[in-house]
Protein backbone atom coordinates (compact mmCIF):
# COMPACT_ATOMS: atom_id res chain seq x y z
CA UNK A 1 0.00 0.00 0.00
CA UNK A 2 1.32 3.34 -0.60
CA UNK A 3 2.34 6.34 1.62
CA UNK A 4 -0.42 8.83 0.99
CA UNK A 5 -3.42 5.94 0.29
CA UNK A 6 -2.11 4.46 3.85
CA UNK A 7 -2.11 7.66 5.28
CA UNK A 8 -5.50 8.08 3.65
CA UNK A 9 -6.70 5.51 5.14
CA UNK A 10 -5.13 6.40 8.52
CA UNK A 11 -7.10 9.73 8.81
CA UNK A 12 -10.73 7.76 7.79
CA UNK A 13 -10.11 5.67 10.60
CA UNK A 14 -9.35 8.17 12.84
CA UNK A 15 -12.25 10.11 11.96
CA UNK A 16 -14.48 7.32 12.35
CA UNK A 17 -12.98 6.41 15.96
CA UNK A 18 -13.41 10.76 16.88
CA UNK A 19 -17.61 10.29 15.22
CA UNK A 20 -18.26 7.24 17.20
CA UNK A 21 -16.17 9.13 20.65
CA UNK A 22 -18.82 11.74 20.05
CA UNK A 23 -21.91 9.20 19.83
CA UNK A 24 -21.31 6.57 22.60
CA UNK A 25 -22.95 8.97 25.17
CA UNK A 26 -26.26 9.42 23.45
CA UNK A 27 -26.12 5.90 22.10
CA UNK A 28 -28.54 4.50 24.62
CA UNK A 29 -31.68 6.46 22.37
CA UNK A 30 -31.14 4.18 19.39
CA UNK A 31 -33.18 1.36 20.86
CA UNK A 32 -36.12 3.09 22.24
CA UNK A 33 -36.29 5.09 19.04
CA UNK A 34 -35.95 2.09 16.77
CA UNK A 35 -38.82 0.61 19.34
CA UNK A 36 -40.97 3.61 18.37
CA UNK A 37 -40.48 3.81 14.55
CA UNK A 38 -41.56 -0.25 14.66
CA UNK A 39 -44.53 0.84 17.11
CA UNK A 40 -45.48 3.85 14.71
CA UNK A 41 -45.21 1.50 11.50
CA UNK A 42 -46.95 -0.98 13.28
CA UNK A 43 -50.10 1.25 13.89
CA UNK A 44 -50.08 3.72 10.99
CA UNK A 45 -52.60 1.92 7.80
CA UNK A 46 -49.76 3.18 5.69
CA UNK A 47 -47.11 1.27 6.74
CA UNK A 48 -44.14 3.21 6.03
CA UNK A 49 -42.43 1.81 3.04
CA UNK A 50 -39.39 3.90 3.22
CA UNK A 51 -38.50 2.65 7.15
CA UNK A 52 -38.40 -0.70 5.75
CA UNK A 53 -36.70 -0.36 2.98
CA UNK A 54 -33.98 1.83 5.17
CA UNK A 55 -33.70 -0.93 7.24
CA UNK A 56 -33.10 -3.75 4.74
CA UNK A 57 -30.34 -1.45 3.64
CA UNK A 58 -29.03 -1.22 6.58
CA UNK A 59 -29.11 -4.78 7.74
CA UNK A 60 -26.99 -5.34 3.92
CA UNK A 61 -24.54 -2.72 4.98
CA UNK A 62 -23.65 -4.57 8.16
CA UNK A 63 -23.43 -7.86 6.56
CA UNK A 64 -20.78 -6.68 4.31
CA UNK A 65 -18.60 -5.07 6.88
CA UNK A 66 -19.16 -8.21 8.80
CA UNK A 67 -17.92 -10.45 6.03
CA UNK A 68 -15.22 -7.94 4.44
CA UNK A 69 -13.46 -7.36 8.17
CA UNK A 70 -11.03 -10.04 7.77
CA UNK A 71 -10.63 -9.95 4.08
CA UNK A 72 -10.07 -6.44 4.21
CA UNK A 73 -7.59 -6.68 7.14
CA UNK A 74 -5.50 -9.51 5.59
CA UNK A 75 -5.50 -7.28 2.14
CA UNK A 76 -4.10 -4.51 4.63
CA UNK A 77 -1.74 -7.05 6.23
CA UNK A 78 -0.53 -7.98 2.87
CA UNK A 79 0.58 -4.01 2.09
CA UNK A 80 2.08 -3.52 5.47
CA UNK A 81 -0.53 -2.13 7.22
CA UNK A 82 -2.39 -3.06 10.42
CA UNK A 83 -4.72 -0.87 10.40
CA UNK A 84 -8.72 -1.99 10.12
CA UNK A 85 -11.83 -0.50 11.91
CA UNK A 86 -12.74 -2.66 13.99
CA UNK A 87 -14.13 -0.82 16.14
CA UNK A 88 -16.64 1.24 13.92
CA UNK A 89 -17.23 -2.18 12.17
CA UNK A 90 -18.56 -3.60 15.38
CA UNK A 91 -20.18 -0.11 16.33
CA UNK A 92 -21.99 -0.12 13.47
CA UNK A 93 -23.26 -4.01 13.12
CA UNK A 94 -24.20 -3.51 16.87
CA UNK A 95 -26.18 -0.26 15.74
CA UNK A 96 -28.11 -2.18 13.18
CA UNK A 97 -28.58 -5.17 14.84
CA UNK A 98 -30.50 -2.94 17.83
CA UNK A 99 -32.20 -1.17 14.91
CA UNK A 100 -33.70 -4.36 13.63
CA UNK A 101 -34.52 -6.43 16.59
CA UNK A 102 -36.45 -3.00 17.94
CA UNK A 103 -38.33 -2.17 15.20
CA UNK A 104 -39.34 -5.52 14.29
CA UNK A 105 -40.54 -6.08 18.40
CA UNK A 106 -43.40 -4.44 18.13
CA UNK A 107 -44.51 -6.76 15.61
CA UNK A 108 -43.44 -9.40 17.10
CA UNK A 109 -45.44 -8.72 20.63
CA UNK A 110 -48.68 -7.65 18.93
CA UNK A 111 -49.48 -10.16 16.97
CA UNK A 112 -48.28 -13.35 19.27
CA UNK A 113 -50.95 -15.56 20.43
CA UNK A 114 -50.02 -15.87 23.85
CA UNK A 115 -51.37 -19.34 24.54
CA UNK A 116 -49.58 -20.96 21.75
CA UNK A 117 -46.36 -21.85 20.87
CA UNK A 118 -45.39 -18.34 19.99
CA UNK A 119 -44.65 -17.21 23.16
CA UNK A 120 -41.24 -19.21 22.53
CA UNK A 121 -40.21 -17.46 20.01
CA UNK A 122 -41.13 -14.02 21.20
CA UNK A 123 -39.42 -14.45 24.58
CA UNK A 124 -36.15 -15.53 22.30
CA UNK A 125 -36.61 -12.30 20.29
CA UNK A 126 -37.03 -10.32 23.73
CA UNK A 127 -33.71 -12.38 24.69
CA UNK A 128 -32.04 -11.19 21.42
CA UNK A 129 -33.00 -7.09 21.65
CA UNK A 130 -31.60 -7.09 25.39
CA UNK A 131 -28.33 -8.99 24.30
CA UNK A 132 -28.05 -6.24 21.51
CA UNK A 133 -27.97 -3.70 24.23
CA UNK A 134 -25.61 -5.21 26.72
CA UNK A 135 -22.51 -4.37 25.39
CA UNK A 136 -19.98 -6.74 27.85
CA UNK A 137 -22.12 -9.93 26.53
CA UNK A 138 -22.73 -8.77 22.74
CA UNK A 139 -18.68 -7.25 22.56
CA UNK A 140 -17.70 -11.16 24.17
CA UNK A 141 -20.01 -12.81 21.84
CA UNK A 142 -18.61 -11.19 18.74
CA UNK A 143 -14.97 -11.21 19.64
CA UNK A 144 -14.84 -15.17 21.26
CA UNK A 145 -17.83 -17.23 19.80
CA UNK A 146 -17.85 -15.85 16.03
CA UNK A 147 -19.66 -18.99 15.08
CA UNK A 148 -22.60 -17.29 17.51
CA UNK A 149 -22.76 -14.07 16.21
CA UNK A 150 -23.02 -14.99 13.14
CA UNK A 151 -26.07 -16.73 13.62
CA UNK A 152 -27.66 -14.00 15.88
CA UNK A 153 -26.93 -11.69 13.03
CA UNK A 154 -28.69 -14.53 10.83
CA UNK A 155 -31.96 -14.44 13.20
CA UNK A 156 -31.84 -10.64 12.34
CA UNK A 157 -31.95 -10.88 8.35
CA UNK A 158 -34.62 -13.17 9.21
CA UNK A 159 -36.63 -11.08 11.44
CA UNK A 160 -36.29 -8.16 8.89
CA UNK A 161 -37.37 -10.27 5.58
CA UNK A 162 -40.31 -11.28 7.97
CA UNK A 163 -41.24 -8.01 8.42
CA UNK A 164 -40.31 -5.64 5.58
CA UNK A 165 -41.73 -8.15 2.14
CA UNK A 166 -45.27 -7.85 3.48
CA UNK A 167 -44.93 -4.10 3.91
CA UNK A 168 -42.36 -3.72 0.99
CA UNK A 169 -43.39 -5.72 -1.75
CA UNK A 170 -46.91 -6.98 -0.55
CA UNK A 171 -46.03 -10.59 -0.26
CA UNK A 172 -48.12 -12.96 1.68
CA UNK A 173 -47.35 -14.04 4.78
CA UNK A 174 -46.07 -17.74 3.91
CA UNK A 175 -44.33 -16.41 0.67
CA UNK A 176 -42.33 -13.70 3.36
CA UNK A 177 -41.69 -16.60 5.67
CA UNK A 178 -40.12 -18.80 2.89
CA UNK A 179 -37.75 -15.80 2.06
CA UNK A 180 -36.70 -15.25 5.44
CA UNK A 181 -35.56 -18.66 5.58
CA UNK A 182 -34.12 -18.87 2.78
CA UNK A 183 -32.22 -15.07 3.91
CA UNK A 184 -31.37 -16.76 6.91
CA UNK A 185 -29.95 -19.76 5.87
CA UNK A 186 -27.77 -18.01 3.54
CA UNK A 187 -26.34 -15.81 5.79
CA UNK A 188 -25.93 -18.81 8.42
CA UNK A 189 -23.24 -19.94 6.41
CA UNK A 190 -19.87 -18.25 7.70
CA UNK A 191 -21.21 -19.36 11.03
CA UNK A 192 -21.34 -22.76 9.96
CA UNK A 193 -17.73 -22.38 8.34
CA UNK A 194 -16.55 -21.13 11.81
CA UNK A 195 -18.32 -24.20 13.04
CA UNK A 196 -17.11 -27.22 11.09
CA UNK A 197 -14.20 -25.41 9.17
CA UNK A 198 -15.22 -27.58 5.78
CA UNK A 199 -11.60 -28.92 4.39
CA UNK A 200 -12.32 -31.07 1.00
CA UNK A 201 -15.28 -32.15 -0.74
CA UNK A 202 -17.58 -34.44 1.44
CA UNK A 203 -17.21 -31.69 4.17
CA UNK A 204 -18.57 -29.01 1.86
CA UNK A 205 -21.33 -30.72 1.13
CA UNK A 206 -22.26 -32.04 4.13
CA UNK A 207 -22.08 -28.54 5.20
CA UNK A 208 -24.53 -27.71 2.99
CA UNK A 209 -26.91 -30.73 3.56
CA UNK A 210 -26.51 -29.22 7.56
CA UNK A 211 -28.01 -26.03 6.18
CA UNK A 212 -30.84 -27.63 4.34
CA UNK A 213 -31.52 -29.66 7.31
CA UNK A 214 -31.98 -26.14 9.07
CA UNK A 215 -33.76 -24.61 7.17
CA UNK A 216 -36.66 -27.30 6.23
CA UNK A 217 -36.47 -27.22 10.26
CA UNK A 218 -37.15 -23.60 10.40
CA UNK A 219 -39.90 -24.24 7.73
CA UNK A 220 -41.70 -26.88 9.46
CA UNK A 221 -41.66 -25.25 13.12
CA UNK A 222 -43.15 -22.23 11.00
CA UNK A 223 -46.55 -22.30 13.75
CA UNK A 224 -44.65 -21.30 16.64
CA UNK A 225 -43.49 -17.73 14.72
CA UNK A 226 -46.37 -14.94 14.77
CA UNK A 227 -47.72 -13.69 11.39
CA UNK A 228 -46.21 -10.30 11.97
CA UNK A 229 -48.35 -8.26 9.76
CA UNK A 230 -51.38 -9.86 10.34
CA UNK A 231 -53.69 -9.72 13.83
CA UNK A 232 -57.14 -9.15 15.13
CA UNK A 233 -58.35 -6.22 16.01
CA UNK A 234 -62.27 -7.77 16.70
CA UNK A 235 -64.60 -10.85 16.32
CA UNK A 236 -67.47 -11.80 17.54
CA UNK A 237 -70.00 -15.11 17.85
CA UNK A 238 -73.74 -14.37 16.52
CA UNK A 239 -76.39 -16.56 15.64
CA UNK A 240 -77.16 -14.18 12.17
CA UNK A 241 -75.06 -11.73 10.19
CA UNK A 242 -75.93 -8.20 8.12
CA UNK A 243 -73.66 -9.10 5.03
CA UNK A 244 -74.87 -5.82 3.39
CA UNK A 245 -73.14 -3.74 6.80
CA UNK A 246 -70.66 -6.52 7.45
CA UNK A 247 -72.00 -7.02 10.95
CA UNK A 248 -73.04 -9.84 13.08
CA UNK A 249 -76.73 -9.84 14.31
CA UNK A 250 -78.73 -11.54 17.34
CA UNK A 251 -78.13 -13.08 20.12
CA UNK A 252 -78.61 -16.88 21.28
CA UNK A 253 -77.62 -19.44 23.68
CA UNK A 254 -74.87 -21.64 22.69
CA UNK A 255 -77.01 -24.89 23.25
CA UNK A 256 -77.10 -27.72 21.18
CA UNK A 257 -80.20 -27.64 20.07
CA UNK A 258 -80.06 -23.85 19.22
CA UNK A 259 -76.61 -24.52 17.71
CA UNK A 260 -78.62 -27.12 15.10
CA UNK A 261 -81.30 -24.73 14.57
CA UNK A 262 -79.44 -21.55 13.72
CA UNK A 263 -75.75 -22.45 13.13
CA UNK A 264 -73.29 -19.97 14.58
CA UNK A 265 -71.35 -17.09 12.42
CA UNK A 266 -67.81 -16.62 13.64
CA UNK A 267 -66.89 -12.84 12.88
CA UNK A 268 -62.93 -11.76 12.26
CA UNK A 269 -61.56 -8.70 11.84
CA UNK A 270 -58.19 -8.77 11.00
CA UNK A 271 -55.78 -6.19 9.95
CA UNK A 272 -52.96 -6.38 7.13
CA UNK A 273 -51.09 -4.44 5.33
CA UNK A 274 -52.32 -1.79 2.21
CA UNK A 275 -52.23 -4.12 -0.96
CA UNK A 276 -52.15 -7.33 0.74
CA UNK A 277 -54.12 -9.88 -0.29
CA UNK A 278 -54.02 -13.30 1.20
CA UNK A 279 -56.20 -16.18 1.96
CA UNK A 280 -56.64 -17.60 6.00
CA UNK A 281 -58.52 -20.18 7.26
CA UNK A 282 -61.51 -20.13 9.49
CA UNK A 283 -60.81 -23.83 11.88
CA UNK A 284 -63.42 -24.91 13.76
CA UNK A 285 -62.17 -27.30 16.47
CA UNK A 286 -64.59 -29.69 18.87
CA UNK A 287 -62.14 -31.02 21.61
CA UNK A 288 -59.40 -30.31 20.28
CA UNK A 289 -60.32 -32.47 17.03
CA UNK A 290 -60.68 -30.64 13.13
CA UNK A 291 -64.23 -30.27 12.43
CA UNK A 292 -64.02 -27.70 9.02
CA UNK A 293 -61.39 -25.74 7.35
CA UNK A 294 -62.95 -22.48 5.86
CA UNK A 295 -60.71 -20.37 3.66
CA UNK A 296 -61.04 -17.07 3.21
CA UNK A 297 -59.49 -14.19 1.48
CA UNK A 298 -58.72 -10.63 3.08
CA UNK A 299 -57.56 -7.67 1.43
CA UNK A 300 -55.35 -4.98 3.61
CA UNK A 301 -55.20 -1.51 4.21
CA UNK A 302 -58.61 -0.89 6.20
CA UNK A 303 -57.72 0.72 9.90
CA UNK A 304 -60.19 -1.47 11.86
CA UNK A 305 -59.37 -4.07 9.91
CA UNK A 306 -60.43 -6.32 6.84
CA UNK A 307 -64.03 -7.83 8.22
CA UNK A 308 -64.72 -11.96 7.43
CA UNK A 309 -66.87 -14.48 8.67
CA UNK A 310 -67.89 -18.06 8.52
CA UNK A 311 -71.00 -19.56 9.14
CA UNK A 312 -70.86 -23.42 10.41
CA UNK A 313 -74.37 -24.58 9.87
CA UNK A 314 -74.11 -28.26 10.86
CA UNK A 315 -73.87 -29.08 14.55
CA UNK A 316 -73.25 -32.59 15.54
CA UNK A 317 -75.43 -33.86 17.98
CA UNK A 318 -72.94 -34.18 20.60
CA UNK A 319 -71.94 -31.11 20.13
CA UNK A 320 -71.38 -30.14 23.69
CA UNK A 321 -68.07 -29.01 25.05
CA UNK A 322 -65.11 -26.64 24.40
CA UNK A 323 -65.07 -25.25 20.94
CA UNK A 324 -62.09 -23.09 18.99
CA UNK A 325 -62.30 -21.12 15.98
CA UNK A 326 -58.14 -20.82 15.23
CA UNK A 327 -57.71 -17.97 13.10
CA UNK A 328 -54.79 -19.01 10.90
CA UNK A 329 -52.56 -18.21 7.99
CA UNK A 330 -52.14 -21.32 4.03
CA UNK A 331 -48.87 -21.91 6.05
CA UNK A 332 -50.23 -22.66 9.51
CA UNK A 333 -49.28 -19.68 11.82
CA UNK A 334 -52.04 -18.97 14.15
CA UNK A 335 -53.58 -15.22 14.01
CA UNK A 336 -55.73 -15.67 16.58
CA UNK A 337 -57.81 -17.68 18.08
CA UNK A 338 -61.88 -17.61 19.04
CA UNK A 339 -63.59 -19.91 22.13
CA UNK A 340 -66.93 -21.12 23.21
CA UNK A 341 -68.77 -24.15 25.30
CA UNK A 342 -71.37 -25.90 24.29
CA UNK A 343 -73.75 -27.07 26.87
CA UNK A 344 -77.71 -29.01 27.06
CA UNK A 345 -79.41 -26.56 29.16
CA UNK A 346 -79.73 -23.05 28.65
CA UNK A 347 -79.64 -21.63 31.89
CA UNK A 348 -75.87 -22.83 31.83
CA UNK A 349 -75.23 -21.49 28.30
CA UNK A 350 -72.71 -18.70 27.52
CA UNK A 351 -74.53 -15.81 24.73
CA UNK A 352 -73.52 -15.62 21.77
CA UNK A 353 -74.69 -12.19 21.12
CA UNK A 354 -73.11 -10.20 18.11
CA UNK A 355 -70.78 -7.95 20.30
CA UNK A 356 -67.36 -7.57 18.41
CA UNK A 357 -64.82 -7.71 21.62
CA UNK A 358 -60.69 -6.37 20.94
CA UNK A 359 -58.68 -8.67 21.69
CA UNK A 360 -56.20 -7.72 24.77
CA UNK A 361 -52.78 -5.92 25.15
CA UNK A 362 -51.52 -3.98 22.15
CA UNK A 363 -53.79 -5.23 19.18
CA UNK A 364 -56.88 -3.97 20.84
CA UNK A 365 -55.26 -0.72 22.16
CA UNK A 366 -57.61 -2.08 25.46
CA UNK A 367 -55.10 -2.32 28.14
CA UNK A 368 -58.09 -2.44 30.98
CA UNK A 369 -58.53 -6.24 30.06
CA UNK A 370 -54.84 -7.30 31.04
CA UNK A 371 -55.67 -6.16 34.65
CA UNK A 372 -56.85 -8.72 37.57
CA UNK A 373 -60.67 -8.66 37.65
CA UNK A 374 -61.51 -6.72 34.14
Amino acid sequence: MTTDASSRWMTLHQRAERWIERFKPYAWLWPPVAFLLGALSFFLVDRQKSLGALLALGLLVAWVLLLSENLIGRFLARRGSSLLPGTVTSFVAQMIHQETLFFTLPFVLATTVWSSGQTVFTLMMIGCALLSILDPLYFRLAERHRWLYFIFHAQCVFLVVLVTLPIMLQLTTGESFMLAVLAAAFFSVPSLIHLTRPRGLLRWLAMLGLIAVLAGAAWVSRAWVPPVTLWLTGSALSPGFDTAAREPRGDVALTTQALERTGLYAYTAIRAPRGLREKIYHEWRHEGELVDRIALVINGGRDKGYRAWTHKQHFPKNAQGDWRIDVMTGTGQRIGVLRFKVVEESQKAMQADGTIRSPGGVPGLDIRRLLPGS
